[in-house]
């Protein structure tokens, strides 16, 4: 019931809220904006526990302030509500205005969804419009209507409040305060997240379009002191690209005096392997990742970008060149990808590399060869539509010259099955297996069976040319692929192999042997990658067989 005082009460509340609301619209930045918003509601409004949930770009609400509970606020602030279970408390409760209010009777449905709260304890109601513990109060901040945002705004974030210090449900003043204050307080983060958004492009406008209308030598101070690498260069014109200006980061960054470097464009210092990159990046702007030269003649990996910075009536006139060093990481991603690639044991390519190797050099017969479409385009033009070796026919009339059916992919042939020297050479494919490495490993122990794996993978890398794969593929098998070899050659070169692999090998202090069993496979366009390794491992089986056992172990 209201008393004969509340008027005196009123009038000392919109003090309140006035200081409060000046206080918002003059917070320096967002995060103090956000922060002064909730304080309010608990100095001026007069509730205990006040929290400020924002609204995010994904439509997801976040704590983004808490006032009235630092342990509420050290629980909960920075956690994440979905939207669709904070649509749904909106929906529910009683509408005060905009507010909305869920007694304790319904409250008890949402304490298993992912909005964020704090639960504050307290005996039950006593009498009629008492507040439960459980009772929820929520003033949606709206925007002012605009166009296109319907008639209540756009939602910007959520006040929840929680304990009015009377003990009482807010009545029509109360109520009108808060749906007030949440008004103002969508319009206070309104304008703070404007004034963010207008510093964030004064920023990037000062690095990337030069178009700034401060000072020349606050964007002097900005270019010569930043952390990492600037650079302004001509674009277009005979100079296109010639480096005007640089900072001393990026003169330390490449070892290069600034006098130096007004010698240059970037396209004298790029590696060669990234001028195109760099050329459609100057040209279009936006970031590239690329390598450019140091005095010393080595590269380092930088992240460049490049932002075209126009003139309102000439058109572009010169490149903003941000240059970030990322050699460390450009590192730790080559070692990531050769970990992905290599045995961790002996750094031989793995299985999953060999097998990438060995599908990048055959191709398959093409979906159109499929039998029954090959007899139409028989029937049609009068001659076969493909050869023996993939190769398709020209359907024009009166033509039946051949065309390979795999643009620019040089087929993988193998030499005659019955063993004569016809001159062909082949991607050999040489399936390894160790001979008595079990009984090593049995023997002396895992440590030694390493020591033995990294000694072979050692001899076998040594003993192939340039350019040919030694691959683990597990356990104590290794797999060669050697192009350009006939049989003679591939024989030979098992020969070698397991002569220099049955030389004694030091292993844990000791003196071990293991022989070598090898198994000659040839790859060729038609076949996979798995059933050019399953020919050379049946072979090989075949060879370890033919051999006595005692034999298959020199010494």
């Amino acid at each position: 019931m209201e008393t004969e005082s509340e008027p005196y009460v009123r009038l000392a509340s919109l003090r309140q809220l006035h200081q409060v609301m000046a206080d918002m619209n003059t917070a320096r930045s967002l995060a103090d904006t956000l922060q002064t918003v909730a304080d309010g509601v608990v100095t001026a409004l007069g509730y205990e526990l006040a929290c400020v949930n924002l609204v995010r770009a994904d439509g997801d609400l976040v704590v983004a302030a808490l006032a009235g509970n630092p342990a509420a606020e050290a629980m909960i602030t920075g956690r994440v509500g979905s939207r669709e279970s904070w649509e749904r408390r909106l929906s529910m409760g009683e509408t005060w205005g905009d507010l909305v209010f869920i007694p304790h009777t319904e409250g008890w449905i949402l304490d298993d969804d992912d909005v964020p709260q704090w639960y504050t304890d307290g005996p039950a109601p006593r009498f009629e419009n008492e507040w439960h513990p459980s009772d929820r109060l929520f003033a949606p901040m709206l925007t002012p209507p605009t166009p296109g945002t319907g008639p209540g705004g756009e939602l910007i974030g959520v006040l929840s409040v929680d304990r009015p210090r009377n003990g009482r449900l807010p009545g029509a003043w109360g109520r009108e305060a808060l749906q007030m204050y949440a008004f103002q307080a969508a319009i206070a983060i309104s304008n703070a997240r404007l004034r963010a958004n207008m510093q964030r492009a004064l920023v990037r406008l000062e690095r990337e379009q030069q178009a700034l209308r401060a000072s020349e030598e606050s964007f002097r101070q900005a270019f010569e002191y930043a952390p990492s690498g600037m650079a302004i260069a001509e674009m277009g014109g005979d100079q296109h690209g010639r480096i005007l200006r640089t900072n001393d980061a990026l003169c330390r960054l490449l070892g290069r005096p600034a006098a130096a470097m007004r010698r240059y464009s970037f396209s004298d210092l790029v590696h060669p392997e990234d001028i195109g990159t760099l050329l459609r990046t100057s040209a279009e702007g936006g970031r590239a990742e690329l390598r450019l030269g140091r005095r010393d003649g080595t590269y380092v990996w930088v992240s460049l970008r490049n932002s075209v910075v126009a003139d309102a009536a000439d058109g572009p006139r010169f490149l903003l060149t941000h240059v970030e060093d990322i050699e460390e990481r450009k590192r730790r991603e080559l070692q990531l990808a050769h970990r992905a690639s290599h045995d961790s044991l002996t750094g031989l390519p793995n299985s999953a590399e060999l097998r990438s190797r060995l599908a990048s050099r055959l191709c398959q017969r093409p979906q159109s060869t499929h039998p029954a479409v090959v007899d139409v385009m028989d029937q049609a033009y009068g001659h076969p539509a493909f050869d023996a070796s993939g190769h398709g026919f020209d359907y024009r009339p009166g033509g039946a010259q051949s065309f390979d059916a795999f643009d620019h992919h040089v087929h993988t042939v193998a030499p005659e099955e019955d063993g004569r020297d016809d001159g062909t050479k082949g991607l050999a494919v040489l399936f390894c297996d160790l001979d008595g490495f079990k009984s090593i490993n049995d023997r002396f122990g895992h440590n030694a069976g390493d020591a033995v794996l990294i000694e072979v993978a050692r001899r076998l890398s040594q003993c192939v040319r340039d350019g040919d794969t030694v691959a683990r593929l597990g356990g104590d098998e290794f797999v060669i692929l050697a192009d350009g070899l006939g049989r003679a050659d591939a024989q030979d070169l098992a020969v070698r192999l397991r002569n220099e692999i049955i030389q004694p090998i030091r292993a844990e202090g000791r003196a071990v042997r293991v022989g070598a069993s090898f198994g000659i496979g040839w790859a060729h366009c038609g076949m996979t990658a798995d059933e050019v390794l399953k020919s050379a491992d049946e072979r090989m089986y075949v060879e370890k067989r033919s051999r006595p056992k005692q034999h298959r172990r020199a010494g």
